[in-house]
């Protein structure tokens, strides 16, 4: 299992500055589910052979003052149940806050090595004005400047000596990782308990009854990958109002790690809000789909009901709705090898590479019998070349005279046509379009 660093503190002191300066990040690639205010959560960072998670738990606050407390107990919460080591980001130039007192105090209870990151010590003249964090009570106060990067490798020598070197398993490496993704008590935890023929996660009706995320290797009737579970955490005193937060964060770990994404949602409750979500949130990763209708058999059928169903489903999830679904009964033990076969289906298509030749064979035709409507001020718009990028998921760039203007129907258009040539069912593909 790979270490985690987590970064708490109070808003507006530089944490996600920070998360970007240690994950070589610059933009957000992960849009918010419910309870998750923040693009970004989980990132990946490396220091002296030491590869770690690193959560950032910036950007949770949001409307009044009397929030902050109740949000900040909530990030440290996260912290302390998920990380190994935790960095406490203060600012230097306002000295210490009634709030960082707070979170100071919450953090003391913690078995867990914590490093207080004194932000915003841009210049060497500003290193003395951090002697009153010593206050805090956690022994060595860095100087830092998360936007420049100045003192930030002096705390991090410090910071993976606290880590246990992991032990890689090369072999695991390459293979495919399925992660089973949905709301809490859709089945998640008894798909991955019948597929493994073992009680290898905690079962319970109860929502929330929760630990980390589980991953195990999977070999048998031809198959060989990675399945990572991810029924989220242990049972503690107010964990419920906080299961939305919690699961949250972790489905979107899952998801970061994962190629194909299994997401399950309960036929009696149907297609919910933060079941598309969840779907969105695995889409916008650029990771394979397959959808798992779980517990079919507690519904009575007729004829249409299977055809019904799917269309409701696929009316919720547009525009993408070119994604396998599955009708199971895990407790039945109905479809749910199926459901392997699938996954590893949309595995291989998410790797499939075009031709460029043939790519213009069939869709430059395609587009001269139907060209984008025109431009601003009434100008033509001339695709005249496309190719596949050497990405490792399905992206297409479009050659044109004028990118700027080609309407998101008309790319909507051209994204059928190629799934209709090539099947990318299951895969959500990009479609760029830049000037020749």
């Amino acid at each position: 299992m790979k270490n985690t660093l987590a970064i708490v503190g109070r808003p507006n002191v530089g944490k996600s500055t920070l998360f970007n300066r240690l994950t070589k990040s610059k933009e957000a690639i992960v849009e918010s589910v419910s309870g998750v205010t923040r693009d970004r959560i989980y990132g990946e960072s490396d220091w002296n052979g030491y590869e770690f998670s690193v959560i950032d738990t910036g950007g949770y606050v949001h409307g009044s003052e009397d929030e902050f407390e109740k949000e900040i107990r909530k990030q440290v919460l996260f912290a302390i149940d998920e990380a190994d080591a935790i960095i406490f980001v203060v600012d230097a130039r306002e000295g210490v806050m009634p709030l960082d007192e707070d979170v100071a105090e919450m953090l003391r209870k913690v078995k867990k090595k914590v490093f207080v990151a004194a932000n915003k010590v841009d210049t060497p003249n500003l290193s003395d004005i951090i002697s009153e964090f010593y206050s805090l009570g956690f022994g060595n106060v860095y100087p830092i400047s998360a936007v420049t990067g100045t003192g930030t490798g002096d705390m991090l020598d410090d910071v993976v000596k606290v880590f246990k070197k992991a032990e890689s398993k090369e072999e695991d490496k390459d293979l495919p990782r399925f992660a089973v993704i949905g709301r809490p008590n859709t089945g998640k935890s008894s798909l991955v308990n019948t597929l493994l023929g073992k009680e290898r996660n905690i079962v319970t009706p109860i929502a929330g009854t929760t630990r980390d995320t589980v991953n195990t290797r999977y070999k048998a009737y031809g198959h060989d990958f990675i399945l990572v579970d991810t029924a989220g955490l242990r049972k503690k005193g107010k964990v419920y109002e906080n299961i939305e937060f919690y699961s949250g964060l972790r489905t979107i770990r899952a998801i970061e790690k994962a190629d194909v994404c299994i997401v399950m949602i309960d036929a009696q409750s149907g297609m919910e809000k933060q079941d598309i979500n969840i779907f969105n949130l695995a889409v916008k990763n650029k990771k394979g789909v397959v959808l798992v209708v779980n517990k079919w058999d507690l519904i009575e059928k007729d004829s249409h009901t299977h055809k019904e169903f799917e269309q409701q489903i696929k009316e919720r999830i547009a525009p993408f709705t070119d994604v396998p679904i599955i009708f199971t009964s895990v407790k039945e033990k109905q479809r749910i090898f199926k459901v392997l076969d699938k996954a590893m289906d949309v595995y291989k298509k998410r790797g499939k590479r075009i031709p460029t030749s043939k790519l213009n064979e069939y869709l430059l035709p395609i587009i001269e019998k139907t060209p984008p409507p025109m431009g601003s001020r009434g100008r033509y718009i001339k695709i005249k070349y496309v190719m596949q990028l050497k990405t490792s998921t399905p992206q297409f760039v479009f050659f044109c005279n004028l990118p700027d203007d080609v309407k998101e129907n008309y790319k909507r258009f051209l994204e059928n046509k190629i799934r209709e040539k090539y099947d990318f069912t299951g895969v959500p593909i990009q479609l760029y379009f830049r000037k020749k």
